[in-house]
């Protein structure tokens, strides 16, 4: 039986909504070639699940630019990041290579809980390098670029991104939920 998780909510106890920035990482997309729909689709859970979200931004599969635009966005206050695209085992996938060349740390739990409940709708799911990782107190989150992907893989974690960043904002947590 799945296991069913209340539904999750964009405040922590201070009653603060979360800034969040959506990212989509796409060659074609950057160049007008291809419609973004996963990126709307991924601010659209967010938005619904009660987080403000600023802006989707799309930017090429380039490992400088991603990395930038993952910068620009907790640079102006963005606690959750999230981005679609480039988590696959293509040459140009390197979403979470330049995920990490600005993060600390990796959430291994994360990227393994996706895979999990990716590997339910498809066997091709261990090729994900579906990931979350953690920027000062923000949480950045790389999911895959199809819209089913990237909604799927969210929905998979959604519920553990407000006490994720209620700890990342370092004030003590006396009840874990």
């Amino acid at each position: 039986m799945a296991q069913r998780h209340g539904n999750p909510t964009a405040r922590i106890k201070s009653r603060t909504v979360i800034k969040a920035r959506v990212i989509t990482c796409s060659d074609a997309a950057s160049r007008g070639e291809r419609e973004d729909r996963s990126g709307p689709a991924v601010r659209g859970v967010l938005a619904r699940n009660g987080y403000d979200v600023d802006s989707v931004v799309i930017v090429a599969d380039d490992a400088e630019a991603i990395a930038a635009a993952i910068e620009n966005a907790t640079g102006d206050g963005a606690r959750l990041v999230v981005t679609t695209g480039g988590t696959g085992i293509a040459p140009r996938d390197v979403t979470p290579e330049a995920t990490m060349r600005v993060c600390e740390r990796l959430i291994p739990g994360f990227g393994e809980l996706m895979r999990l409940r990716s590997l339910e709708k498809t066997p091709m799911a261990p090729l994900s390098r579906a990931q979350a990782a953690i920027r000062g107190s923000a949480l950045i989150l790389n999911l895959p670029g199809s819209v089913n992907g990237a909604v799927d893989n969210l929905s998979a974690i959604l519920h553990l991104v407000p006490h994720a960043l209620e700890l990342l904002g370092g004030a003590p947590v006396e009840r874990h939920p």
